[in-house]
Parts: C-alpha cells; structure tokens; sequence
C-alpha cells in the first residue's frame, strides 16, 4: 500500500511515518495515553524535504530529535533514512501543540512528556 504508481513510497505516507515516530516516543518514554490522557497533542504545522525515493519493502529508521519547546509547543525534526543510509530519504519537521482533550485549548505539556523531550532536545 506505500507504493504509488510510480513505484515508490507516496509523498503523503511519509507523514505518517513522521506521526509514527512521534507518537510511539512519546507513548514510550513519555507516558502518553493516547486513548486517556487528558492532554494530547495536535500537528498544527508540519512539512518534508524529498532526497530521494524509498520503496517497499526497504527498511526504513527514523531518526527524531527536538529544536525547540516551549510552554505548550515543541518542534521536532525528524529523518527517514534507508536502514543503513547514512544520507536521509527525507527530512521534516513537526509542530505539537498540546491541548486540554476536552476543552480544546491549549494546556502546558505535561510533566513526564516535557521530560521525555527535554531529553532529545537538540541547541
């Protein structure tokens, strides 16, 4: 399904992965209850820079770090890379504002999650 037409991994699958990414960091070291927790966080700003092509079934890594958090946001920077590419297939970036689940607004980060970003953050 990753493969378009054209026989490599469609420009929009490649969000996805970058959603991926995020989500299961911060599930993982975070403490993020994606179905519960009572702050989540929403993209409201994201793009992607192509390299180069990948297509199924090549193994792909995913390398994630944090340029910037602030009160309620943080920047990633993320990079897809073929498993053992030194060069990324593509790199991105991706904005989270975390808000109140329920009301919608934007909220603090959570404590466990900002301590998780604190530790990929990048200067």
């Amino acid at each position: 399904m990753d493969n378009d037409i054209y026989g490599h991994v469609n420009n929009v699958t490649y969000y996805s992965y970058f959603d991926t990414t995020i989500n299961r960091y911060l599930i993982e070291v975070g403490g993020l209850d994606i179905n519960n927790a009572p702050v989540v966080g929403y993209v409201v700003n994201s793009n992607c820079q192509f390299k180069k092509p990948v297509a199924y079934p090549d193994s792909l890594e995913a390398g994630l770090r944090v340029i910037r958090i602030g009160n309620s946001s943080v920047t990633y920077e993320l990079g897809l890379f073929r498993n053992g590419d030194v060069d990324p297939a593509a790199l991105g970036q991706v904005v989270h504002v975390f808000v109140d689940r329920e009301k919608n607004h934007a909220v603090a980060i959570p404590g466990s999650i900002r301590g998780a970003l604190e530790r990929i953050l990048v200067c």
